[in-house]
């Protein structure tokens, strides 16, 4: 079976890693890839969003099932220009609709098909950029701090979460006076949710679905969960406090609803869906959506299964996935991002990767995997930065002992194969899974 995975970041990369190591994959291909995913299979040109370059790379390479790794390709309807297409419509594909997907392309409209449907969510009201004085009132009814969020997709920029009434008046004026352009143009204010975050995943058909190992991420800059949000800093699963009961209120009032509510509304779902949650005192409540996996998170997740994940994604495809069973390692996971220097603000590329060979190696079989992110190899054997999240290096440990230990020595796994690895700027923090350990104490 060939294999094509759109995107070319460190979640592709664990994609593409995890499907080849099943014995059903022929070809693994990657569009546009990375460095990484070069290791695995073979890289592509073209953008996941140019859906020519796509069925050209489907039609030319003979691809069986195509898995998209990003969320833009979705919400613009990829997967709808394949079921119109006579030469793609029997192409596998995993990745809703524009329906489906806009659960994630836009927050007001995911709100609302919660409210619709029962789900547990922040209370929430939507303002666009003819009602600011609305907003503004608004806000003055809710106690601090303020959530904002703008509608659309803002590159993971667009939730902001404010201290003081007037910070929160002013930002509002900004998204909806175009901060992050037609994002932006709708803005949902939202009630503050107090507990822990934790990320949860699921593979589902439309009516069945699995659940996959859950994660924390980390998405401040800083150590202590302190500066600017970023696309993700690091990950760690599984999460001690997601136990069976708390598994079973998240299967009972939040998946089995959500898929109900699709079918409800006649939107059929085949592929990821990515649900942040928060506890609140062992209840969980949905802070968003998303209709793909999360990153850094799948760098973490995808070394904790162990039942074929191509066999998982073909039965999605089919609508089959009643007849599959995952496997889910007792292993944890931890991964820390490596950033350049700047990130998330400016920051400079090109800069040389260097360290022991073996890391960056498909063929390295230790307790670490590096997955690529942000690399670009402009001449074969020569590693550099192309982004602001270079290197996600995720580290694997058997469960032994109390958690805390564990998790404690995945950490010095995952750190001190860091300081093998070096490049100018290089940034990453020291305090990934360290809220673990003093939860679990």
């Amino acid at each position: 079976m060939k294999a094509l995975v759109l995107g070319g970041g460190g979640r592709e990369h664990a994609i593409a890693w995890k499907i080849r190591q099943s014995w059903d994959c022929d070809k693994m291909f990657a569009m546009p890839g990375n460095p990484g995913t070069a290791q695995v299979g073979t890289n592509l040109s073209g953008d996941p969003n140019d859906f020519q370059a796509v069925k050209k790379a489907v039609l030319d390479n003979d691809v069986d099932i195509v898995v998209v790794g990003p969320e833009e390709p979705l919400v613009r309807g990829l997967r709808d220009r394949f079921e119109e297409d006579p030469q793609l419509k029997d192409v596998m594909f995993v990745g809703p609709g524009a329906a489906g997907a806009a659960l994630e392309g836009s927050k007001q409209f995911a709100k609302e098909f919660m409210e619709r449907h029962g789900i547990p969510t922040a209370a929430f009201r939507s303002f666009t950029s003819e009602q600011v004085d609305k907003a503004e009132a608004f806000l003055g009814t809710l106690k601090a701090p303020y959530v904002l969020k703008a509608d659309g997709l803002a590159a993971g920029k667009g939730v902001l979460i404010c201290e003081n009434l007037d910070q929160a008046r002013e930002e509002v004026r900004q998204m909806l006076g175009g901060k992050f352009g037609k994002a932006s143009s709708t803005v949902v204010i939202e009630e503050f949710l107090s507990g822990i975050e934790v990320s949860m995943f699921i593979l589902t058909d439309g009516k069945s679905y699995l659940m996959l190992p859950e994660a924390k991420d980390y998405k401040r800059i800083g150590d202590g969960d302190t500066g600017l949000n970023t696309g993700g800093m690091g990950a760690v699963s599984p999460v001690p406090f997601v136990d069976e009961e708390f598994k079973d209120k998240v299967r009972n009032r939040i998946i089995e609803p959500t898929l109900k509510g699709l079918a409800e509304e006649g939107i059929p779902y085949k592929g990821f869906i990515f649900l942040g949650l928060m506890n609140c005192s062992g209840n969980p409540y949905v802070i968003e959506y998303n209709v793909r996996m999360g990153d850094p998170e799948t760098e973490a997740v995808m070394t904790r299964i162990d039942s074929d994940l191509l066999s998982h994604l073909c039965a999605c495809a089919k609508g089959t996935l009643d007849k599959e069973t995952i496997e889910i390692s007792e292993d944890a996971a931890l991964t820390v991002v490596c950033v350049s220097g700047g990130y998330p603000g400016s920051y400079q590329k090109g800069k040389p990767i260097s360290g022991d060979p073996i890391l960056f190696s498909n063929s390295y079989s230790g307790p670490v995997k590096v997955f690529h992110s942000g690399t670009a190899e402009p001449q074969e054997g020569n590693l550099v930065t192309s982004g602001g999240r270079v290197l996600a290096v995720t580290s694997n440990t058997p469960a032994a002992g109390s958690v805390e230990e564990t998790v404690e020595e995945g950490r010095s796994l995952a750190y001190s194969h860091i300081d093998r690895i070096a490049f100018e700027g290089k940034y990453y923090r020291k305090d990934i899974g360290l809220d673990i350990i003093r939860y679990c104490k």
